[in-house]
């Protein structure tokens, strides 16, 4: 049993993936939060231009 626990120890691969992931989500929250604030900017512009044509 003990030495499942050191071989786990010594494998890096899951840390790589680990790594791998946080950095996958970090990118998402980054994107979702840049298109939700284009997203309003964008809404705006067509609210405004859609009044305007009124």
């Amino acid at each position: 049993m003990l030495s499942i626990f050191r071989r786990l120890a010594k494998d890096v691969r899951g840390a790589s993936a680990i790594e791998y992931t946080l950095v996958a989500s970090l990118i998402a929250v980054a994107a979702i939060a840049s298109m939700r604030s284009v997203g309003s900017k964008v809404n705006n512009v067509l609210a405004n231009a859609a009044g305007a044509l009124t």
